[in-house]
């Protein structure tokens, strides 16, 4: 018998797509009962315009979320605790593509914003909350955030991405960062709930500047007194040792990860080689891109992100600093791609992984997008303080279609579910040609 259960053990591993750390100290493939429900049926997003949804505490606590149609219309949602489910289109026909997702933040009095971009445009959109039976926010505001000496000194004016974030203890200053000015991380902020804002600063560059080159950046927020910023070099596309970088905010200047300072906010912006090195690429381990990064009980940064050893393979990675040294666990190669490329054509993003999230509650639990039987499907994996794998949950099983950029809401408090929301795809050829879901699993 204990041959037998030996031999069990050892199948199921080597059926399970997915390649556990060497670390690994024990692992189930075996699906626990889930309740998965439709949140749209006509709905993506990306990875770079966060928090793409968040908790809300007001007096109907729930859950404010949105996404781009296939149509390019930009909707904003409100999960209500019970269910049920009240939609507002923002923008009709806005952008035809889901770089154009909206991002929300809960204000300290419990009023919200939303804030969204097109892929490629001048303006910060961004809309207040308003107390309506029809509707969730009021009328749009189109903002330039353009600084007229910023752009002499970076000579380039686009907007994508928003991700705004409060912080209590600077009086509930709001900031919002983006890639505007120059291609490059910037960052705007309010000092009286949105309803005005400073011009943008240029966070992160490399000398001499380079209108092509652009940090990709994952941002999370304690709420308090802290913006943990984890960075890439630029695209992985165009940056053969695309590495990984992080830096933090607190009281008016930015740090790395040791609480050594980089530089103040007047004296912005810095280049990555002055952050923490949280992963060197060279050609042999592969070049790298992110996605997700939250804080432990401690402050730390805990880091999603991916290695590609080449463009067929996804190494899913997690990262947690731990006061001295980061600790890094291989977590699977999730394999390749999920886009559908079309026949005879090559790939144009080879490294749009299936996507991972970090519960910001509880770091230890995460949920990866990874290809399993020829379609993607969502897991969730429990990690211990070590970086070892404890337990592998899967969530969806035998999928007709691919599971992809899964999200934990942000704003998480305690007493709130943990839910995961992520994109269902019937097709996603490119970022602007895509007929795809957004899914709900409660815990």
């Amino acid at each position: 018998m204990k041959h037998n259960y030996v031999f069990i053990f050892w199948a199921c591993l080597i059926l399970c797509a997915c390649k556990s750390s060497e670390k690994l100290i024990g692992q189930t493939s075996k699906q626990m009962p889930v309740t998965i429900t439709s949140v749209t049926k006509n709905g993506a997003w990306c990875w770079f315009s966060d928090p793409r949804a968040i908790y809300t505490h007001g007096e109907q606590p729930g859950i404010l979320t949105g996404w781009v149609t296939a149509k390019g219309s930009i909707v904003a949602a409100k999960i209500n605790s019970n269910g049920e489910i009240k939609e507002q289109v923002l923008s009709r026909k806005l952008d035809k593509d889901d770089h154009a997702n909206p991002s929300f933040v809960e204000f300290t009095n419990g009023d919200n914003m939303v804030f969204f971009t097109k892929h490629f445009d001048h303006y910060v959109r961004y809309h207040y909350s308003i107390d309506s039976e029809e509707d969730l926010f009021g009328a749009p505001v189109l903002f330039d955030p353009f600084d007229a000496e910023e752009l002499k000194k970076f000579p380039l004016k686009r907007t994508t991405y928003a991700n705004p974030y409060v912080l209590e203890e600077e009086a509930g200053k709001l900031f919002c960062f983006g890639r505007w000015t120059g291609f490059k991380p910037n960052f705007m902020t309010s000092t009286d709930n949105g309803k005005t804002f400073s011009k943008s600063k240029v966070l992160i560059t490399n000398y001499p500047f380079d209108e092509g080159n652009r940090p990709y950046v994952k941002y999370y927020s304690d709420g308090k007194s802290k913006i943990h910023i984890l960075f890439t070099d630029g695209h992985p596309r165009n940056e053969p040792t695309n590495s990984v970088y992080y830096a933090y905010y607190e009281k008016g200047a930015f740090w790395r990860v040791d609480g050594s300072k980089i530089c103040t906010v007047d004296t912005l912006p810095f280049e990555p080689k002055d952050a923490s090195v949280v992963y060197q690429a060279d050609k042999e381990k592969g070049k790298s891109w992110i996605y997700d990064i939250a804080s432990d009980e401690k402050g730390y940064p805990v880091i999603l992100y991916t290695r590609y050893p080449n463009d067929k393979h996804h190494i899913y990675h997690y990262t947690r600093y731990d006061g001295n040294k980061w600790i890094d666990t291989r977590i699977c190669d999730s394999g390749k791609w999920f886009p559908q490329t079309l026949k005879k054509k090559i790939e144009e993003e080879p490294n749009y992984s299936g996507g991972m999230t970090i519960n910001p509650l509880n770091t230890n639990i995460i949920y990866t997008s990874e290809k399993v039987n020829g379609v993607f499907e969502i897991v969730k994996y429990k990690l211990d303080t070590n970086g070892d794998i404890v337990d592998r949950n899967p969530i969806t099983v035998n999928s007709k279609r691919d599971n992809v950029r899964p999200f934990i809401p942000r704003n998480m408090k305690k007493g709130d579910e943990e839910v995961v929301l992520w994109m269902e795809n019937k097709k996603y050829i490119h970022y602007t040609n895509y007929k795809t879901a957004i899914k709900m699993y409660k815990e």
